[in-house]
């Protein structure tokens, strides 16, 4: 009995799912379908998209480079920012936040951080030349030199743009569709290389 066993196992076709660190599932997240109690497969199609998992990474990227240079300001001019050094904080921690939920393929959060880099681009654009303003004599600096600290704050200006480009781009790819498929389309992997959501915008197949 145990060798017909072994024997079984060893003859034994691989599973569709293979196991995941939890930190790279983050990022590999649209290769597994959810299977249904009717034995079906619900699959995101959108997300299997070369355009849609490039985009994704951007915003991704986008958002903690907001997030990092938030905090090097505001770490930097910590003694000169006034009492605003809480939501400068909170807004960084929102940011990885919310690159988080992206990289779990989360659409809606998406508006949220292109509405949220809008006003904090306009409040960059207002914060870079007071920081120019310290670099005189008679001011009192502690921390980064103001220069640096005013070149930081505006080149968050156009990454905050761009932030606001690919997320309202990623928002319109509709990463949240969902499809149901059969077993054996899933396990066969063609559905990978059909126009499921009707929208013909599928990269050609090869060869």
């Amino acid at each position: 009995m145990v060798r017909l066993r072994e024997a079984h196992l060893r003859s034994a076709p691989a599973r569709p799912h293979r196991r995941i660190p939890p930190l790279a599932g983050l990022f590999f997240r649209s290769v597994a379908g959810l299977q249904t109690e009717s034995g079906t497969y619900i699959v995101h199609p959108n997300r299997e998209k070369a355009i849609s998992q490039a985009t994704k990474a951007t915003v991704m990227l986008l958002l903690i480079a907001v997030a990092v240079l938030f905090l090097i300001v505001t770490v930097g001019g910590w003694k000169s920012l006034e009492g605003v050094q809480i939501i400068s904080i909170a807004y960084a921690l929102i940011c990885l936040l919310m690159a988080y939920y992206v990289a779990r393929w989360n659409r809606g959060v998406l508006p949220v951080a292109a509405g949220l880099a809008i006003i904090f681009g306009i409040v960059a654009v207002i914060a870079g030349p007071q920081w120019f303003y310290r670099d005189h004599a008679g001011y009192h600096n502690p921390g980064l030199p103001p220069s640096l600290l005013g070149l930081l704050t505006l080149i968050i200006v156009p990454v905050e743009f761009l932030l606001i480009v690919f997320a309202m781009r990623g928002f319109n790819q509709k990463w949240n569709i969902e499809v149901e498929i059969t077993r054996d389309e899933y396990e066969s992997g063609d559905w990978r290389r059909r126009d499921l959501t009707g929208e013909g915008s599928l990269e050609p197949r090869p060869g």
